[in-house]
């Protein structure tokens, strides 16, 4: 079947390739702005991850199934069978804003509407049934709810295409990266309680003064605080490098993975998300 043809039969497929064509990848919306389920072929993971996994990459399979790792600008795909078959049932076109350096700032109603305009840098809008897309250039990691009503779209999400909106579109500003970067709950940072407790120690410990065991936190502290990308992943890492140099002997205290949790959390993640990167990584040595 000809292109034309495919496009005849189903119009939301033009949108799709004039998107692919401009370098901004795409893939079909079932209603209620949902992706197409996984496809057998990658059942029970087999194809490396769903997407709202930290390690995911770009979907191999052959039919839509990843969401925003399935989105693509090949024509060849856009028009292939599997996808040919999800588009005849698609309501809508969803695109991977990150893939195109993108950042959408999704304002879900007035009062966000309003905020934005107050707060944020003028750029290319688009009109949702809500509210507004805010769009800028460049790419970071997705927020969702930011502040009331707000949410961030770019990398490992998707957005609903909704046209391309009016004004010019300009940089992704310091201000909107900004509002990714949650900050720790004092009361949360200073209390242990949230923490896995320091692991007790028999080991013989390695550390002749205390300055070695404290250029390693600070040490850790910054390399957290250094990550761009795969934040979650460097938050494990760096947990797990700490626990195995300094977590048989006894030395840890509270007070240290505290330390190491507030870092973690002032990048965005969560006292949950670093409990279980923590219990994960002294599983992962045997403690």
């Amino acid at each position: 079947m000809t292109q034309p043809t495919l496009i005849r039969r189903v119009p939301v497929l033009h949108t799709a390739l004039h998107l692919a064509a401009a370098g901004t990848p795409v893939l079909p919306l079932r209603e209620g702005k949902v992706p197409f389920g996984n496809c057998r072929a990658c059942a029970d993971n087999a194809c490396g991850g769903r997407p709202n996994m930290k390690h995911a990459g770009p979907c191999q399979c052959p039919a839509p199934c990843h969401a925003w790792a399935a989105a693509t600008t090949d024509p060849s795909v856009v028009t292939s069978r599997h996808w040919f078959a999800a588009w005849e049932r698609a309501a809508c076109v969803g695109y991977h804003p990150g893939g195109a350096d993108l950042t959408v700032v999704d304002l879900d109603n007035p009062a966000a509407v309003g905020w934005a305009r107050r707060t944020l840098p003028a750029t290319r809008s688009v009109p949702t049934t809500r509210g507004e897309h805010w769009i800028y250039q460049g790419a970071m990691r997705s927020v969702n709810r930011v502040r009331p009503g707000v949410d961030l779209k770019s990398t490992m999400a998707y957005a609903r295409w909704l046209g391309p909106g009016t004004g010019t579109i300009t940089a992704l500003p310091d201000v909107v990266r900004a509002l990714a970067v949650r900050k720790p709950s004092p009361v949360r940072s200073a209390l242990p309680s949230f923490t896995m407790p320091a692991p007790g120690g028999d080991g013989q410990c390695p550390h002749r003064t205390p300055a070695y065991l404290e250029r390693g936190i600070a040490m850790a502290e910054q390399r957290i605080t250094d990550a761009r990308e795969a934040v979650h992943a460097t938050v494990y890492r760096t947990f797990l490098a700490v626990l195995s140099r300094h977590g048989r002997c006894g030395c840890l205290t509270d007070t240290h993975i505290t330390r190491l949790f507030t870092a973690a959390q002032a990048k965005g993640e969560s006292g949950r998300h670093c409990s279980e990167a923590w219990a994960n990584a002294r599983a992962a040595l045997g403690m």
